[in-house]
């Protein structure tokens, strides 16, 4: 899926984490992140720290590319 925004990055992380069985948590408990900040990411909020961001996709599998347009 090409993720333009961040609502539909948060749609993807949620369908993944869904997918694994994980709840939001088992991952809070896991990264110590809290279940606030991981249902504003999956909600899109578009103040989202980066870096807690891209560690939850990788955490879930996910990769996260950045490509020129052609």
């Amino acid at each position: 899926m090409k993720v333009t925004n961040s609502v539909t990055f948060g749609e993807m992380i949620k369908k993944r984490r869904k997918q694994l069985g994980y709840t939001q948590k088992y991952l809070s408990d896991f990264t110590g992140m809290s279940v606030s900040f991981l249902s504003d990411l999956e909600n899109g909020k578009k103040t989202i720290e980066l870096d807690k961001a891209l560690t939850i996709a990788n955490l879930l599998g996910l990769d996260v590319e950045l490509n020129e347009r052609g």
